[in-house]
């Protein structure tokens, strides 16, 4: 039996519009009454994550920034930080590469430059708490960072523009493709699926007692942690190969769907 749901964001479980599916709210209910936590986990900032699920904020497990920051009840959980030298090592080489649109996270704000003006609206699709700073270089030294992000605001190519020269940084730190737009570099060793797997034992819950959904590379090790692992029709092609079944895609909303079937076959959850 199903107890614990993870489910991607973005091309995964929110429509093209980057909204949730309108019987959303009834299908998280079906799943409560059967005792089913649901947790998002995203690239997306916490403070984004909590603002699309206002309704239900007290009640979900969010996994924030590609699983650098945990959170239940508004409480920290874990965060997996960035050394300080390593972060100013990362904004240099991103400073090399005129694609690459900067955002310093930290655990409840983001920090960006006036660069990112003429894509304010959008960014803030995803870092809904940002300040806009003169220079990223000092913040790295004073706040806690927990993931640098770059997007391709311009064209959407992340994996042409972006990511092959700053994929040459992996090793001390941590290079993941995200989506079309998106480059995020995080500490070694952690991932989407290293925060499942210690929620798994923080909640006392088996790995096949647990269900994901992904579209994205930053995916695949969530989808490898648990026993149910469902990819989007819509999905990099190394996704679905990491997951056990592909389902419709996030525009025909694949994962209500999967969830109303699972539901009526009565595999999630307890009598």
């Amino acid at each position: 039996m199903i107890r614990l749901i993870f489910s991607d964001m973005d091309g995964t479980l929110l429509d093209e519009n980057g909204k949730l599916p309108a019987g959303f709210g009834a299908m998280y209910e079906r799943l409560k009454e059967r005792g089913i936590r649901f947790a998002p986990a995203s690239g997306r900032q916490y403070a984004s994550l909590v603002q699309t699920f206002a309704a239900w904020r007290d009640e979900l497990i969010f996994v924030a920034e590609n699983g650098t920051f945990v959170a239940r009840h508004d409480e920290e959980l874990f965060s997996a930080e960035l050394d300080g030298d390593d972060v100013a090592r990362v904004l240099a080489a991103g400073a090399m590469v005129p694609a690459a649109y900067p955002v310093l996270c930290g655990k409840r704000l983001a920090y960006v430059t006036e660069r990112w003006a003429p894509y304010m609206e959008n960014m803030r699709q995803y870092f809904t708490q940002c300040a806009v700073v003169p220079d990223l270089a000092p913040i790295a030294k004073e706040e806690e960072i927990i993931k640098v992000a770059f997007c391709d605001a311009e064209f959407g190519a992340a994996e042409e523009r972006i990511y092959p020269p700053l994929s040459r940084l992996d090793g001390p730190v941590r290079v993941v493709l995200s989506s079309h737009y998106w480059v995020d570099v995080m500490r070694p060793g952690v991932n989407k699926g290293v925060a499942v797997r210690q929620l798994q034992k923080l909640l006392g819950v088996a790995p096949e007692e647990c269900a994901a959904f992904g579209d994205y590379l930053n995916d695949v090790e969530m989808l490898s942690a648990v026993g149910h692992s469902f990819a989007m029709a819509n999905a990099h092609p190394d996704v679905k190969e990491a997951a056990r079944e592909e389902i419709p895609p996030n525009t025909a909303y694949g994962v209500m769907t999967k969830l109303r079937e699972l539901l009526d076959a009565g595999a999630i959850g307890g009598p």
